[in-house]
């Protein structure tokens, strides 16, 4: 039961057994409450949008949405029984973030949100269809391969903030069109992709162990996060393309 998500990690399930008439977790409730909370994020993103686009500043949306996300993304994962309140909260928080970062895009580049958008949509319903029919095997190797891949992109983005913040050393490639730097960023996109097929992994293991009803909503947090990390990084490969 071995994710790269941080959220839907290999503590998560440890210890559930099932109990005779008690509701647990499916597949279809974990889905339907990960489209809730797609909903409330979209509608707050649509909020900072309309904000930014009628010229109020949108500064204090895009640093609430993300330090106020950090804060009850990391309550979420420290208690995850607490998933049905906090989830919601966080999918709102993250929506004012995302909505600034999408207006700020927009504005260089028209119509590349929309693009972003349906292009991680896209992604979604694919690897789903994908995972259910088994043509991506979903063995030890290719689990263990993807979170080698993910920690070495968490490493290098660390790196590259602390040598821009602390030695003025900026990295082109993270942040240029050049074919090098496309070239990250679709690497980027196949990981946060792959990552989307270990969690519908891990997710079915908790079905299959019996976890309560309640954890769809952690389960559902948990996806939230990864489909966040695809979405920033379809729109930083769109944005590169652009300025080609």
């Amino acid at each position: 039961m071995r994710t790269t998500n941080p959220v839907l990690n290999a503590k998560t399930f440890a210890n559930v057994q099932r109990v005779a008439g008690v509701p647990t977790m499916t597949l279809e409730g974990t889905i339907n409450r990960t489209a809730f909370l797609l909903l409330i994020l979209v509608a707050t993103a649509t909020w900072t949008w309309m904000e930014a686009f009628i010229g109020s500043p949108i500064n204090g949306y895009l640093w609430a949405g993300l330090l106020g996300g950090l804060a009850v993304g990391m309550v979420t994962v420290f208690v995850p029984g607490i998933a049905r309140f906090t989830a919601p909260v966080y999918a709102a928080l993250e929506g004012l973030a995302l909505g600034a970062i999408s207006a700020f895009y927009e504005a260089t580049f028209h119509g590349i949100v929309m693009q972003a958008v349906a292009l991680t949509f896209g992604v979604l319903i694919a690897l789903l269809i994908v995972y259910r029919l088994r043509v991506i095997p979903v063995t030890q190797n290719f689990k263990l391969g993807v979170c080698a891949a993910t920690g070495a992109i968490a490493l290098f983005y660390l790196l590259a903030i602390g040598l821009q913040a602390f030695a003025g050393v900026h990295i082109g490639m993270l942040h240029e069109g050049t074919p090098l730097g496309i070239a990250f960023s679709l690497f980027v996109i196949t990981i946060a992709s792959l990552n989307l097929v270990l969690d519908f992994d891990f997710i079915e293991q908790g079905i299959e162990q019996g976890a309560p009803k309640q954890m769809e909503w952690y389960a559902a947090f948990g996806l939230i996060v990864t489909l966040i990390w695809l979405y920033v990084a379809i729109l930083r490969l769109l944005s590169k393309l652009r300025n080609r």
